[in-house]
């Protein structure tokens, strides 16, 4: 079976040649008047004006904890690439689809839906591996030609594209960093790498992160008896103080998808855990817990809230 055959049935709307749109359940659930996303709680982005995209499938990492069907993911040299505009207005078709059904459901806010057919924020994220797409420059200039705001997750494995992104001012409005591990032997056991030199690529962009002017986030996800063990916590604490970041995330990890199977319902940790982890870094790094959402067992660290929302 294809990917793309496993994406559709997992929901998601294959969108052109290798990119990917899903509606978040926090989206349907805004448009429900019914929850929220913590990136709303946290940053201000509003669930029902978010377009949760991947401008590529492939990624060169297989991590034990993705929800993807990891031992099928193509590499870059694999697939073809849709160009920016192409792909937004691509996108933003899609998801209209994707909603449609939310205007005729009596329990829906049908000013929401209506706010939602022109999404103001793109997350490129969800799936794949982001820098990995040639264009992605000219897909976030694009984005803010339009007056959109957009989000950045990635791997971190690819700092020459983040220093291109910074050279012709193309920097998302908040660029993700995904530190899963505190030291190389972690690192390669949680993610699997088709690249050889990873942790060393990881490390060099952890290293750029202080010189990137843009707002920036380590995002953890934790599991447990892998990865959240209390002796972790000054390598944790060593690489956060080299990126320099403005806020960390700390988030349980969620058994859905391909990750059931690799990890199980017992890997993953209870909100009251991922706070007390939580708890435990934020006094070594002389930050403070700013937010948290037990929904989605994530927990906000940082200096202080004066920057959290995003204008």
């Amino acid at each position: 079976m294809k990917i793309q055959d496993i994406l559709k049935k997992q929901h998601y709307n294959v969108v052109g040649k290798s990119s990917a749109i899903k509606i978040c359940s926090w989206a349907k659930k805004s448009l429900l008047d019914s929850g929220f996303c913590y990136k709303e709680k946290f940053y201000g982005i509003k669930s029902h004006l978010c377009c949760q995209i991947s401008p590529s499938i492939a990624c060169q990492n297989r991590c034990l904890h993705c929800w993807r069907a990891i031992e099928l993911t193509p590499n870059e040299k694999e697939i073809k690439f849709d160009k920016p505009n192409e792909l937004i207005d691509k996108c933003i078709l899609a998801q209209r689809k994707m909603i449609t059904g939310f205007k005729g459901f009596e329990r829906s806010n049908k000013t929401k839906w209506k706010e939602a057919q022109n999404p103001k924020h793109f997350a490129i994220s969800l799936l794949g591996e982001p820098t990995l797409y040639p264009y992605l420059a000219d897909l976030i200039l694009e984005l803010k030609k339009r007056k959109l705001t957009s989000f950045l997750v990635t791997n971190g494995l690819n700092p020459a594209k983040l220093m291109e992104l910074a050279r012709k001012k193309a920097l998302p409005n908040q660029l993700y960093i995904s530190l899963n591990s505190p030291n190389r032997e972690l690192y390669d056991k949680m993610h699997n790498s088709t690249k050889k030199d990873a942790w060393k690529k990881f490390n060099e962009t952890l290293s750029l992160l202080p010189k990137l002017k843009t707002r920036k986030v380590l995002r953890m996800t934790i599991v447990k008896d892998l990865n959240m063990d209390e002796k972790m916590i000054e390598g944790y604490s060593k690489l956060i103080k080299k990126a320099k970041p403005d806020f960390v995330e700390v988030k349980g990890y969620m058994s859905v998808g391909f990750a059931r199977q690799r990890l199980g319902y017992k890997k993953m940790p209870w909100h009251h855990e991922v706070k007390e982890f939580a708890r435990k870094l934020a006094k070594a790094l002389n930050l403070q817990i700013l937010d948290e959402q037990e929904e989605s067992r994530v927990v906000l660290l940082g200096k202080n809230k004066k920057k959290m929302k995003i204008k």
